[in-house]
């Protein structure tokens, strides 16, 4: 049975590659799902993708995929994670296992970056790994369901 989990990433992510180049890398936000979706078909995983700098529609989407059972939901909230009770309040509500990632380090960012508000409801967070960090959570989701990984 495939494991099914939503990877939704928040505002200023479809910019990946551009922006900022010295924090988050070269690396595109389309890379990153390149390169999931090679560790999605090693492991029978079934991916969706979303990425929306609103956050209504980021919402809107948490509850789809309760709606849809999925498995879980690998999230980068972006700048929401530091303030949108309203993204909190969604992963809370719908009973979906969240793994937040960030691809820097936000706890040696500036002071306003390091406390999150989407934690608390996660089941965990990756801050720091870069995008690598969408691959762990991955990994941490199948040891879950299925106990193995491969690369």
């Amino acid at each position: 049975m495939a494991v099914k989990l939503l990877v939704l990433n928040g505002p200023n992510l479809n910019r990946l590659g551009k922006r900022e180049p010295e924090i988050y890398g070269h690396t595109t936000l389309e890379d990153i799902e390149e390169n999931l979706q090679d560790v999605a078909r090693k492991n029978d995983v079934q991916l969706t993708f979303f990425q929306s700098n609103t956050e209504g529609f980021l919402i809107d989407r948490i509850h789809a995929a309760a709606d849809e059972t999925v498995d879980g939901i690998i999230f980068n909230p972006g700048a929401y994670t530091h303030y949108s009770i309203a993204l909190r309040d969604a992963i809370a509500s719908v009973g979906v296992e969240v793994i937040e990632v960030h691809i820097s380090n936000v706890h040696n960012r500036e002071e306003f970056r390091r406390e999150s508000v989407i934690a608390p409801v996660c089941r965990g967070q990756l801050t720091g790994f870069g995008a690598d960090g969408y691959i762990l959570a991955l990994h941490a989701f199948l040891l879950k369901n299925k106990g193995e990984c491969k690369l």
